[in-house]
């Protein structure tokens, strides 16, 4: 790959990273604590539409399928256009953010909610939701096993584009979701009451109590809709590698530096973030030191040295508040 195919994928890998980024600084904005569960929810998410795709979950000698899935209706599985899966995965998709969405509500009434009725300190937050990354991804193993999953077996070609840009159809239907959701948050958080009253709670929750502001409606709101997030960036991660129970944590990493970069709790900062650290991760894969080529196991540390040097320089990232 050259560099300009490095770039155009860390644009793609961004976007993606966006996405997770924009739920976990939304849930942070609000609720003031950081949730460790972000990136084995991003892998439930991806999982739940497998699971609504081809009704598969693991067995004692072989998969156990459902006698009905998405993938048995007519037509499902026909690959739309260049895209190397059919309607069957863009509906189960829409499934698993509205699972994921109803789960996030769920356990925020099980678990946080009741921590923070008890003033629970952001540190036991944290802890919690530690905690239940890891009993998530013990469940992910124990329904789809260890081994990794794939929507869409097969090579599919990459097409030519602009610059000489090699990119698969997968990757720009992905950078495009990616993009217009991004887009649709943005103005939900801007020009929505609903968005307003986020914003006002995530400033000053004490005024937007004050002012009559619902707080519990808007959590509410904030873990729906970044449960959607989460599932969406989860299915799209998938399509550009491989479902695993393991990778959520591996995500978490990038997904976190990325909402740190941009100023943890800006929402535009964590789009910005996210396409720094990802551009900054696949671009690095070409760099040479002491003239050897930078090995790709290394592309975490890359971004984490980037957001370091950053933060040095601004303390409260690119587009963190001076007071």
């Amino acid at each position: 790959m050259s560099s300009p195919d490095h770039f155009a994928v860390g644009l793609v890998v961004g976007s993606v990273y966006a996405l997770a980024a924009l739920g976990l600084t939304l849930v942070y904005g609000v609720l003031r604590f950081a949730n460790f569960a972000h990136g084995d929810l991003m892998m439930l998410g991806g999982y739940l539409a497998y699971f609504a795709l081809t009704g598969a979950v693991v067995g004692t000698r072989r998969d156990v399928h459902l006698p009905r899935a998405l993938d048995s209706l007519p037509g499902a599985s026909e690959r739309l256009g260049d895209l190397t899966f059919g309607y069957g995965l863009l509906v189960a998709a829409v499934l698993s953010a509205l699972a994921l969405g109803l789960l996030c509500i769920g356990l925020d009434r099980l678990v946080y909610r009741p921590l923070r009725r008890r003033r629970a300190g952001v540190v036991i937050l944290a802890v919690a939701s530690l905690g239940l990354a890891i009993g998530l991804r013990s469940l992910m193993l124990m329904v789809w096993g260890p081994n990794p999953r794939l929507y869409v077996e097969g090579v599919f070609p990459a097409h030519r584009f602009p610059f000489g840009v090699l990119l698969k159809s997968d990757q720009v239907f992905t950078f495009a979701v990616a993009v217009a959701l991004a887009g649709l948050v943005y103005l939900l958080l801007f020009r929505t009451r609903l968005g307003k009253a986020m914003r006002a709670l995530a400033d000053n929750p004490d005024l937007a109590r004050v002012s009559g502001i619902d707080t519990e409606r808007v959590t509410v709101a904030t873990w729906a809709l970044a449960g959607a997030l989460m599932a969406v960036a989860g299915v799209l991660l998938a399509l550009q590698a491989q479902l695993n129970p393991q990778l959520g944590f591996v995500v978490l990493l990038p997904v976190f530096a990325a909402a740190i970069l941009g100023g943890i709790g800006n929402p535009v900062g964590a789009l910005l973030g996210a396409m720094v650290v990802a551009t900054a991760q696949e671009t690095s894969v070409g760099w040479e030191i002491f003239g050897r080529q930078l090995d790709p196991t290394y592309k975490p540390g890359v971004a984490f040295v980037i957001l370091i040097a950053i933060l040095l320089l601004r303390p409260r990232g690119l587009l963190g508040a001076k007071t």
